[in-house]
């Protein structure tokens, strides 16, 4: 009997080490490289040695598995060698199972050290892992990396077979980005259901997200509808026009607004009101920032702050003006509709009484998805266009026409008035909204 209780201790032992090395396995791999180097940076050595675990895995998952195929060959072959014996000569006492004692045994055997070795040294052990990866990784990296030397010609043997293997089925590997843009997505929608982030927390992020793919030209003020004060028009007529716009920086010109001469302040007419001295836009002039159509709006950003301004005109591939964009039509890109006091309320987007929305032409096509609903632009519409009239020129495949519709990503829309060969509004009834499993419930038969 001692003896069976001492093989018993030596298949529990067994089980413990592969407990220990499918625990280390999946903490080092579930863990997250952010939080390793955040806990190394706080002067945790084992984490150091983690994110080097980590970072280049192919020796650890080697030793890893040199160390738990071992593991199960010992307890396989002890198992089958010694206690399997024992167990049936406990059922060859009895008369009527004598004859299958050792069949018995062996099954019986193999059932329990495939039991324990799956509870107690795959699942248990795992699930603890993943309750904390960073933590158990930094305390078992040091050992794993030593056993890792110790068995350095089987672990290189293995590796070196393994890509000999794969490089024989014309597979390489391949390396892939860390943390990807669905993949943060999804984290802060979950963080959101979970209590973790606020809705307009999430907002703000897809909104981040959305703008870092788009181009100035997405969120400028059209050349069309750019306010500009010309250079040789009496200073009168120049301070009325500046005082009757909602804007600070105003474009000065010779003639038109292909012969921009600079930029000019509001606030720097008034202080020289102030200090009673009169306006003067050329005394006040400032050399105009040029910016590219294509480049990301996010990049404005940095050239705003690089420039040290807040406006800049838009050019195209040809050299000519194409827009104005200013630092808040990029930050309402980011948090919506900034209003101010000094400007009219918005009337791009109107919601009437039955649910439907009057659009102005120039809308963003961000907008009109965020408020109709629309979750994305289908694949083969990516970089058409940035508006809503660019979007139904697109789908038309012409000027549109007063009374045109067509339906898109299940919203109806309807051109009802043009300005010229501009759409100016436009009439969108959202598509219906998917419903609850409450109403659902409450609809069914």
């Amino acid at each position: 009997m001692f003896d069976l209780w001492f093989q018993v201790t030596v298949i529990l032992a067994l089980t413990l080490f592969n407990a220990v090395f499918a625990m280390s396995e999946i903490a080092v791999i579930s863990s997250r490289k952010a939080r390793l180097r955040q806990r190394a940076d706080d002067g945790d050595r084992g984490a150091r040695v983690a994110l080097e675990l980590v970072e280049n895995p192919d020796r650890f998952l080697s030793t890893i598995q040199v160390g738990i195929t071992l593991i199960g060959v010992v307890s396989g072959a002890f198992g089958g060698a010694t206690m399997a014996g024992q167990v049936g000569d406990l059922f060859r006492e009895i008369e009527w199972l004598s004859a299958w004692a050792d069949a018995i045994g062996f099954v019986l055997v193999v059932v329990l050290i495939a039991f324990l070795t799956l509870l107690l040294g795959e699942l248990v052990p795992k699930r603890v892992a993943l309750l904390n990866p960073e933590a158990i990784a930094s305390h078992v990296a040091r050992p794993m990396r030593g056993l890792s030397r110790l068995a350095g010609p089987a672990v290189t043997l293995l590796s070196q077979s393994t890509g000999l293997i794969l490089r024989s089925m014309r597979l390489r590997d391949v390396v892939a980005p860390p943390v990807t843009q669905e993949e943060i997505s999804i984290m802060i929608e979950q963080g959101q259901q979970a209590g973790i982030f606020e809705k307009v927390e999430r907002e703000l992020v897809e909104r981040v997200f959305r703008l870092g793919d788009r181009h100035v030209s997405a969120v400028m003020t059209p050349r069309t509808e750019i306010v500009w004060v010309d250079v040789e028009e009496p200073i009168g007529d120049v301070m009325r026009a500046m005082t009757s716009a909602p804007h600070t920086y105003y474009p000065v010109c010779r003639g038109s607004v292909e012969h921009v001469v600079g930029m000019v302040s509001v606030k720097d007419q008034w202080v020289r009101m102030v200090n009673k001295q009169p306006p003067d836009i050329k005394a006040t002039l400032m050399p105009p920032l040029f910016v590219p159509e294509n480049v990301p709006a996010l990049r404005l950003l940095e050239q705003f702050k690089q420039a040290g301004r807040h406006v800049a005109l838009v050019v195209d591939e040809y050299g000519s003006v194409s827009g104005l964009v200013t630092l808040n039509d990029v930050l309402e890109a980011i948090v919506g509709d900034i209003p101010a006091s000094n400007r009219p309320e918005d009337q791009d987007a109107v919601q009437r009484p039955d649910g439907s929305w009057l659009f102005d032409g120039g809308i963003t096509i961000d907008r009109v998805m965020e408020l109709c609903r629309i979750d994305e632009v289908p694949p083969e519409d990516e970089g058409l266009y940035d508006t809503l009239a660019g979007m139904l020129m697109a789908r038309l495949g012409r000027i549109p026409r007063v009374g045109d519709t067509l339906t898109w990503l299940e919203a109806k829309f309807e051109v009802v008035d043009m300005d010229g060969h501009r759409v100016d509004k436009v009439l969108v009834y959202p598509p219906p909204p998917e419903p609850t499993s409450g109403s659902a419930e409450a609809l069914a038969p």
